[in-house]
């Protein structure tokens, strides 16, 4: 009987030496095999600050944007739809085609971005974006 009460009065302890590690290792683990999404933004090209080049006209096409999202394309209102093939064939009839790309101050973010993708669809490697008004 005095060998059932000594097991009685030992209380059981899970063995915490080794507890760090394992969490150190874990740590470890998921810092190696987690990938982050990094976005990639708009790819463009930006010239040098203050550098300037004078641009024979021909060579410029006008995009607009205003305030109510109305895209106009050298003075003539276009859908969205319609840019990238306008300037597929703009580009193809002058390759030195540089397209100026201006938006209102109030005109929707998303509505720009979509502008953009077009363009870059539209295989337009020559973009001047304008400040805003």
């Amino acid at each position: 009987m005095i060998r059932g009460k000594e097991e009685k009065d030992r209380e059981v302890e899970i063995p915490q030496g080794s507890l760090a590690d394992i969490a150190f290792l874990l740590l470890i683990f998921f810092l190696v095999t987690t990938t982050i999404d990094m976005d990639k933004g708009l790819g463009l090209v930006l010239p040098a600050k203050g550098e300037q080049t004078e641009v024979n006209k021909e060579n410029i096409s006008n995009l607009l944007i205003n305030a109510r999202g109305d895209i106009l394309l050298d003075e003539e209102v276009v859908t969205l739809r319609d840019i990238q093939p306008l300037m597929r064939q703009k580009i193809g009839e002058n390759p030195k085609l540089i397209i100026s790309v201006k938006t209102d101050r109030r005109t929707e973010y998303q509505k720009y971005i979509d502008v953009l993708d077009e363009l870059k669809q539209s295989k337009a490697t020559r973009i001047s974006i304008a400040n805003p008004e």
